[in-house]
């Protein structure tokens, strides 16, 4: 078939996506909602560690010889192996260690701008409906622009809000469940001295469970210029548990609430985490984040494929909570495992029909982060339990897959 694979998403899971078609030969055309020279106000940062040598096998190994360059922290080349501390959040005492080798902790825009590279991108596309031929052979995107694109699959990779997913299963069925646990994400600068200071526990990242039921991050974000640290972003986070009637009751909570929220917060913390919110000015902006998953395994979420002409990957099929670090590394498992089916269809040597390639990776892709959007959450839950804190997968396994 001469139609092109459809990606609908150029976030990390579908460029990961296009860059294995592409080594593969296969035609596809990859499209993004929001416009080329966008420049968001926010950028966050992502632990990739199991999935590095997958990654490794789907992009070019010029890309891959400058995964350093995507860092938080480009002038320190990613150890073999690297310890996350866990301190108890009151006391500052270490009460667990886990080593993960390899473990890359990555800017998304500076992610993306490595994986974009060689892929033609079509920007400003919102998908808004779709259709499929009257034989069967190939399924159309429309996008809100009034255009229109025809492909032999359509992969939807656009996020925990995917339109696709919306699309496939009705808005009901594709509405993230929301959890009763938030956060409140800081990015701030601070002075030389202080960055120093915030970075002696680890150079990228310390964490701590309080026994009030809090849990705290302390983390560089961006440090482009290794001698102007005044000028680098820190990245730092108090989650909490917070009841449906909470969230409700507090969601449109000024910035100014959200800030005195989470400064209060940290108080009673040890240090870094209590200088780290302490020292943010009293108009430093909060992201606050209620958290939220997307089991796709589970009876209501199974969607018609359309006969393996419609699928989805990386978080618009399974959004999962994010102290585990396990969203980026199963989202490019699913861009291996999605390119190698369709390699399978569409490939020189071709084995299977496009419903079997495409069936056969939504089994193994439903199975393996169905379990983990579960054990995610799990984990999310005991680290605010502190009773239960030591048993949890973060402090036991550290980011390791299970």
């Amino acid at each position: 078939m001469d139609a092109p694979v459809l990606v609908i998403g150029a976030g990390c899971t579908g460029l990961s996506l296009a860059q294995g078609l592409k080594k593969a030969g296969i035609k596809f055309t990859i499209f993004e909602r929001e416009p080329a020279n966008l420049q968001r106000a926010r950028d966050w940062n992502m632990g990739v560690h199991w999935g590095i040598p997958i990654l490794e096998t789907l992009i070019p190994p010029e890309a891959f010889a400058k995964l350093d360059s995507a860092q938080v922290d480009p002038n320190r080349p990613c150890p073999p192996s690297d310890t996350i501390k866990f301190l108890h959040g009151k006391t500052g005492e270490q009460i667990g260690g886990a080593t993960t080798p390899h473990i890359y902790r990555l800017r998304r825009s500076k992610l993306r701008a490595l994986l974009s590279e060689g892929l033609d991108i079509q920007y400003s596309k919102t998908i808004s409906f779709i259709t499929h031929s009257e034989d069967g052979a190939t399924v159309t995107a429309h996008f809100a622009d009034g255009t229109t694109a025809g492909g032999s699959i359509l992969v939807g990779a656009d996020g925990a809000r995917s339109i696709v997913r919306t699309l496939l299963l009705g808005a009901e069925a594709a509405a993230i469940t929301p959890l009763e646990v938030a956060a409140s994400i800081v990015q701030a600068k601070y002075t030389a001295e202080q960055v120093k200071f915030l970075r002696s526990w680890h150079p990228i990242y310390v964490a701590a469970p309080h026994p009030a039921g809090l849990f705290s991050w302390v983390g560089l974000h961006s440090a482009p210029d290794i001698d102007d640290p005044e000028n680098w972003i820190m990245n730092h986070y108090i989650s909490w548990p917070y009841t449906h009637a909470e969230q409700e009751a507090t969601k449109d909570w000024s910035n100014e609430q959200r800030l005195k929220q989470v400064k209060d917060f940290a108080k009673d913390f040890a240090d870094p985490f209590k200088s780290a919110f302490e020292w943010l000015k009293e108009d430093q902006e909060v992201w606050y984040a209620p958290m939220a998953h997307w089991d796709p395994s589970t009876e209501g979420h199974r969607w018609d494929n359309r006969s393996g002409k419609v699928t989805l990957a990386g978080d618009a099929a399974h959004p999962m909570t994010f102290q585990r670090g396990q969203g980026l590394n199963s989202s490019i498992k699913d861009a291996s495992e999605l390119a190698s089916q369709i390699i399978e269809y569409l490939g020189k040597n071709a084995k299977k029909t496009r419903e079997e390639a495409i069936s056969a990776y939504e089994k193994e892709m439903k199975e393996r982060t169905g379990t983990e959007v579960r054990l995610s959450a799990e984990n999310t839950r005991m680290v605010h339990v502190w009773d239960e804190v030591m048993q949890s997968p973060l402090i036991t396994k550290g980011f390791s897959k299970q």
